[in-house]
């Protein structure tokens, strides 16, 4: 029953787009909540649901430094999402939304260090 529950928990996580959005920028390696936040254009309590809906699924990790919330990807080596989650990230990153999000989060990150704010 359990694995059942895992697994829908799983499947209603990615039944959004601005999660499935979140999961391709997090294909980049580790963001702060404000990464996504100015990548996507989206309000910080928008950014933090959406997330915390993909941590409870067990989707994505997450850390404290100071005051902002850093993720990055789970590492899945079994089990349904180890198996659906690279070719399902590999086919988001190939969608026009997708590629434009990657090129706004790297111009996003580079102006960032460019001030070095954040």
């Amino acid at each position: 029953m359990l694995f059942m529950k895992q697994n829908a928990r799983f499947f209603k996580s990615l039944a959004d787009e601005t999660r499935l959005r979140i999961l391709n920028l997090l294909t980049r390696g580790e963001l702060c909540v404000c990464d996504l936040m100015a990548t996507l254009e989206l309000p910080q309590s928008t950014v933090s649901r959406h997330l915390a809906t993909l941590r409870n699924a067990g989707l994505v990790e997450d850390r404290r430094q100071g005051v902002w919330m850093y993720y990055r990807l789970t590492e899945k080596d079994s089990g349904l999402p180890g198996t659906l989650l690279p070719p399902l990230l590999e086919y988001l990153a190939e969608l026009d939304v997708g590629q434009h999000d990657l090129r706004n989060l790297q111009a996003y990150l580079q102006k960032k260090e460019a001030t070095s704010c954040g």
